[in-house]
């Protein structure tokens, strides 16, 4: 069972690594950026704002960075609202999020439980048919 617990565990990096590229990838072909808005900004400090945030690197660059970044499990800063990082949105919703999924959980194993008994107790005898 360890065997295969760990065999899964190491199918799943290759899986993760493709789904990050590609989300990484079609993030970057998406028309506009994140500063592009209702407002138009000028030239200017739009280039003050790329070059914060490395968004003038070349791309592969970017790719490099964003993979770096998350094998140190920071996802960087939040474009919507100043002052925070994804990891800090993140942690804010973690609790929210948790309680959902624990409620979410107890839910199927109740109803599995009562379906897996209805289903054992109203078993066809061998060597019937219906």
């Amino acid at each position: 069972m360890l065997k295969f617990i760990l065999r899964r565990c190491l199918e799943a990096i290759p899986t993760l690594f493709i789904l990050i590229t590609i989300s990484f990838f079609m993030m970057r072909l998406a028309p506009g950026s994140p500063f592009t808005g209702e407002r138009t900004l000028p030239p200017e400090v739009m280039a003050n704002i790329e070059a914060k945030y490395h968004l003038n690197d070349p791309i592969m660059t970017q790719y490099f960075n964003y993979l770096k970044q998350l094998a140190h499990g920071d996802f960087g800063p939040s474009f919507k609202y100043k002052d925070y990082s994804v990891n800090d949105l993140v942690a804010a919703s973690f609790p929210v999020s948790a309680k959902l999924g624990f409620a979410a959980f107890l839910l199927a194993v109740v109803i599995g439980v009562a379906a897996g008994v209805i289903a054992a107790l109203k078993q066809i005898p061998a060597g019937t048919t219906r």
